[in-house]
C-alpha cells in the first residue's frame, strides 16, 4: 500500500477516526486505525465494538492495500508534522509501515487488516433528515443520560421518529430531559435507544464536515449515521426505556417565571459552596426566590432574586449540577419552574412546551 495525502487533510481525518479507537479494550487491534486504499479512494476506520467510524480521505493512491496503525500514536505524529504532503507506505509482507513528510521519517509496527473487525454497512432502508435539528435535539437532552454502566439502558437516548418530527429523551433516574423538534425528512414511525456517547460524537463530527443532511439507517442491532461522507455506527441498546411521558406530573401547585440568564448566574455563584453533595436550597417567599448552599467545613452562600410568587412559603432542594444543566438546556430568555411540594419532582420549561426537564428533589435537613 502507498498513499500520499496533505498533512492538514490527514490530520483532520485521523482526528475524527481516533474518536472511535478503543481506550480500554484488551484486544490490541481495537487500539488501531485501519488505513485502506482501493479504487483510487482512501479511508480510515476505527471501532471499539460499540461505536465505529469510517472516514473518507482525499489522497493520491499509488498502490492499493490496507493496514492497521496504532491510532493515538498516528494522530500525535501527524499533528506534529510540517504542512507538507505525507506518504504512508507498506511493502508487501512487511509488518511495519513507513510514514514520511519532508525530512521526517517514521517506522511504525502494524497489525494485519484481515484481523480488523468488519464494520456495519448501511442497507437500502435509510432516510435523510436535517442534520442541525437532529444534533441540536440530541445535545439538549444528552446531559441527563446516565454514565453508570450497571444500567445500560439509561446510558442511552431514546430516539423516536414520527412524521416530520423527532422526540428524544434521556434520564439517569434523578432527572429526565425530553425534547421534541420538527425534523425535515423524518417519515414514518421508528425508534431506537442510541448510546448518548455516540450522539455526542455525531454532534461533534457534524460541526467538522460539510453539508446539512444526515443519513440515518436503523438496523436490527445497529444505528448508522452519515454526515459529510463520515459514517458513524453505534450498537443499539437493548432493554425497556422508562415511560417518560407517564413520569411527567399533570398538576402543579406553583409556577414561577425567572429570567434565564439571571437565574443561571445565581445558581453558578451559590453552587460554589455546595460541596460534598450538599444540596442547593431554593426558598420561595412572596415576591422573592432565595438560593442558598452550605457546606459544614467550608461555609455558606445566599442570594435572592425577585420573582412573582404567592402562597405559602416553599423550600425545596436540588442537586446543583442537575439544576444548572436543566436551566442551561431550556430554550428562550425565560425559565418556568413548576413545583408541587418539597418532596415531589420539579419541572423546568423554557419559552415553549417542546422541551421539558424533570428533576427529583433532595430532602433538606430540618
Amino acid at each position: 500500500m502507498k498513499i500520499v495525502a496533505a498533512q492538514d487533510e490527514l490530520l483532520a481525518k485521523v482526528q475524527i477516526a481516533a474518536r472511535g479507537v478503543s481506550q480500554r479494550s484488551t484486544v490490541q487491534i481495537l487500539s488501531g486505525i485501519l488505513v485502506s486504499a482501493a479504487d483510487g479512494q482512501a479511508e480510515l476506520a476505527a471501532t471499539d465494538m460499540e461505536l465505529s467510524l469510517r472516514v473518507p480521505m482525499a489522497a493520491e493512491v499509488a498502490e492499493p492495500g490496507a493496514v492497521v496503525i496504532p491510532g493515538r500514536l498516528l494522530a500525535e505524529i501527524v499533528r506534529a508534522l510540517p504542512a507538507e504532503d505525507v506518504t504512508i507506505e507498506q511493502a508487501a509482507g512487511e509488518g511495519a509501515v513507513r510514514l514520511s513528510c519532508g525530512s521526517s521519517r517514521y517506522t511504525l509496527h502494524t497489525q494485519s487488516a484481515e484481523d480488523f473487525p468488519q464494520l456495519p454497512r448501511p442497507g437500502s432502508s435509510s432516510f435523510t433528515v436535517d442534520r442541525a435539528a437532529f444534533c441540536e435535539t440530541a445535545t439538549h437532552v444528552g446531559r441527563a443520560a446516565s454514565k453508570d454502566e450497571s444500567r445500560p439502558v439509561l446510558t442511552g437516548i431514546m430516539v423516536e421518529f414520527g412524521e416530520g418530527n423527532v422526540t428524544m429523551a434521556a434520564t439517569d433516574s434523578y432527572r429526565l430531559s425530553v425534547k421534541e423538534a420538527t425534523l425535515a425528512g423524518a417519515g414514518g414511525e421508528a425508534q431506537a435507544i442510541v448510546p448518548a456517547r455516540a450522539l455526542a460524537e455525531l454532534a461533534r463530527i457534524a460541526g467538522q464536515v460539510d453539508g446539512d443532511g444526515l443519513d440515518i439507517a436503523i438496523q436490527e442491532n445497529q444505528v448508522l449515521f452519515e454526515a459529510g461522507g463520515v459514517w458513524l455506527s453505534a450498537r443499539r441498546i437493548d432493554g425497556q426505556f422508562p415511560n417518560y411521558r407517564a413520569l411527567r406530573p399533570t398538576e402543579f401547585n406553583h409556577e414561577v417565571a425567572v429570567a434565564k440568564d439571571e437565574l443561571l448566574e445565581v445558581v453558578r455563584r451559590v453552587s460554589l459552596m455546595a460541596q460534598r453533595n450538599a444540596p442547593l436550597r431554593l426558598t420561595f417567599d412572596a415576591g422573592e426566590l432565595t438560593l442558598a448552599a452550605q457546606s459544614q467545613d467550608v461555609g455558606e452562600a445566599r442570594e435572592s432574586i425577585p420573582v412573582e410568587f404567592q402562597g405559602e412559603r416553599l423550600e425545596i432542594g436540588f442537586n446543583p449540577e442537575f439544576l444548572r444543566d436543566g436551566v442551561e438546556s431550556a430554550e428562550g430568555d425565560t425559565v418556568r419552574l413548576k413545583l408541587i411540594s418539597a418532596l415531589r419532582p420539579g419541572l423546568i420549561l423554557g419559552d415553549g412546551e417542546d422541551f421539558w426537564y424533570l428533576i427529583m428533589p433532595i430532602r433538606l435537613p430540618s
